[in-house]
């Protein structure tokens, strides 16, 4: 997994996985590994998880308001 970058320094994302339709998330309290995916969390969704992740940046805020319980 690839360390998120964490710009603002209060995210709670430790690191992330990128897939061709998914996103692998790793909280920094939880050993666990949430995947979000086209189909249960949405393209349009993933796609700026993607995003946000490779920016660095507002991540673990978009997740908390828009698929916190969109997880495989």
């Amino acid at each position: 997994m690839t360390a998120y970058e964490n710009l603002s320094h209060n995210s709670g994302v430790k690191s992330f996985e990128i897939g061709d339709d998914s996103i692998k998330i790793k909280f920094k309290d939880s050993d666990r590994v949430y995947r979000y995916s086209y189909e249960k969390a949405g393209r349009q969704h993933v796609e700026m998880m993607k995003h946000l992740a490779t920016e660095g940046r507002g991540l673990s805020t978009y997740i908390a308001k828009y698929v916190s319980d969109l997880y495989d």
